[in-house]
């Protein structure tokens, strides 16, 4: 460590000493941004954390929201879940990544981090922002309530509290980022999975506007959210597995250890309605629970004016067939009912899929229709709405570049760009037959280019390519071989449109 005293940093609740890193960049970890959400206050929104006397210690990682353990097939996803559930009543906070030139107006970047709105936290090994400091920008990781605590829509509580939690975290940065060099008019906000959802909420929630300038959404979703009805169809599943009647009242009497339980029986439930199918196709009985959905809010102008960075990885759907050993066994009725699960006209897709894939095999086609379903078409509409608004930038990427773990299906699949973003392909635990990476090293670059585009477009605006518009739908290509190209699934995503 450096021989540098450890920074203190006072903040609006109190002072915080972080830990001093060997490169004159420091760490600060566990901060409140909120107050503990206890009892009854587990469903209500996040409120101002009570000042501390004295310097907190914020040199270790603290608590996280309460959660099962995750785990996936045969691949090793600890890197991306973490360890689980690290008890503890504290847990709205955020970790600080602070650059060694901790004075002046440097770009904030704000990370929401994904699992299914029912898992994950600031403690897993992807998202150390040491790499974002070390470049000149304040990294900011933050933890939020997930599952039914998070998520479930409650009678008599506000809906999305785990949204609300990082409109909290957004106002925390606003208010106090500047003592850790920040510049808080210059904040992208930026997620990943359900983390890259949210944001896509956050974009869409107008008591959140003016808190941040620029955002990024990685493999989210615009048309993510469920539907009050089909949120009311969880509830009353819940409450069935809990015996209790579905009222905040009833909710707030029940312990953590038995809303993690319950959150994990609750798969099958059928969403589909009327009107409106199930955009999480079965994965997760948790999303944000919204009428309108954020790409039709962001196509009436909110957001208007933050910059916009939205993408996919190439192969999406593979993270949940392949590990599972779904992929190579699928046939073509798996094709038809993921199909059917996520399409009005199931076997239009079906065909126009089979038309721009002559070659692929039933488990590609079911990999590709799975991956659009929950990501690809709710990130193009959430594109196209935000370029129809000439008032801010709108970029596009596709992450291609493809692992060769599990025999070398795994490929461009779902988490696959964060290693690349996060400039941490080289951790030990991403490498080998059965972890995200695989056997092979990456090319020697890809992290180090990848990484600079995110920073560039929280430093600029751009990420150092041509803008998308509902006319090209310019998007690039990043491999080994970075490549700009004008609407590349353009068929494809018209039949979603």
């Amino acid at each position: 460590m450096s021989n540098r005293p450890d920074p203190v940093v006072t903040t609006a609740q109190g002072a915080v000493r972080g830990l001093r890193q060997d490169d004159g960049t420091a760490t600060f970890l566990n901060i409140p941004y909120a107050a503990p959400p206890l009892g009854a206050g587990r469903f209500a929104p996040p409120r101002p954390h009570e000042p501390w006397d004295g310097v907190r210690d914020a040199t270790a990682p603290g608590p996280n929201a309460p959660q099962s353990e995750r785990k996936l097939g045969s691949i090793d996803m600890a890197p991306y879940f973490g360890a689980g559930w690290s008890r503890g009543e504290d847990f709205l906070t955020v970790n600080v990544f602070q650059p060694a030139a901790g004075e002046g107006d440097l770009p904030v970047m704000v990370f929401v981090h994904g699992g299914g709105f029912v898992a994950g936290s600031t403690r897993s090994a992807l998202y150390d922002g040491s790499a974002f400091a070390r470049d000149g920008v304040v990294l900011v990781t933050l933890n939020y309530r997930l599952g039914i605590a998070g998520f479930l829509d409650v009678p008599g509580a506000p809906a999305n509290r785990g949204l609300l939690d990082v409109v909290a975290a957004l106002r925390w940065v606003r208010e106090n980022i500047a003592a850790f060099g920040g510049d808080p008019g210059n904040v992208t906000l930026f997620g990943q999975s359900a983390g890259a959802t949210v944001v896509g909420g956050v974009l869409a929630t107008p008591e959140a506007a003016g808190l941040f300038r620029r955002a990024i959404v990685q493999s989210g979703s615009g048309l993510g959210a469920f539907t009050s009805e089909q949120a009311a169809r969880v509830t009353r599943a819940t409450a069935e597995e809990l015996g209790i009647e579905p009222h905040v009242d009833a909710f707030a009497a029940i312990s953590d250890e038995r809303l993690v339980a319950a959150a994990s029986e609750l798969a099958g439930i059928d969403l589909h309605t009327p009107t409106h199918h199930d955009p999480l196709i079965g994965l997760s009985p948790f999303s944000l629970v919204l009428d309108t959905q954020p790409a039709v809010s962001v196509a009436a102008g909110l957001s208007a004016g933050v910059d916009l960075l939205v993408g996919t990885n190439t192969e999406e759907g593979n993270l949940y067939l392949v590990p599972v050993d779904k992929y190579a066994t699928s046939t073509a009725r798996d094709v038809d009912d993921t199909a059917a699960r996520a399409h009005p006209k199931p076997a239009q897709l079906v065909e126009t899929y089979r038309d721009t894939r002559p070659e692929a095999s039933f488990g590609e086609l079911r990999s590709a229709i799975m991956g659009d379903a929950l990501f690809g078409a709710g990130s193009w509409a959430l594109a196209d709405a935000h370029a129809a608004h000439p008032r801010s930038a709108t970029y596009s990427y596709e992450f291609a570049w493809r692992s060769h773990a599990l025999g070398g299906d795994l490929g461009a699949t779902h988490a696959m760009e964060l290693p690349f973003v996060f400039d941490l392909a080289d951790l030990p635990q991403l490498e080998g037959e059965s972890a995200l990476l695989g056997p092979d090293k990456p090319p020697a670059d890809l992290a180090a280019r990848t990484h600079e585009a995110w920073v560039r477009f929280a430093r600029t605006g751009s990420p150092g390519w041509d803008q998308y518009d509902t006319t090209r739908r310019t998007t690039l290509r990043i491999d080994a071989e970075w490549t700009q190209v004008d609407d590349p699934r353009g068929q494809e995503r018209q039949a979603w449109a």
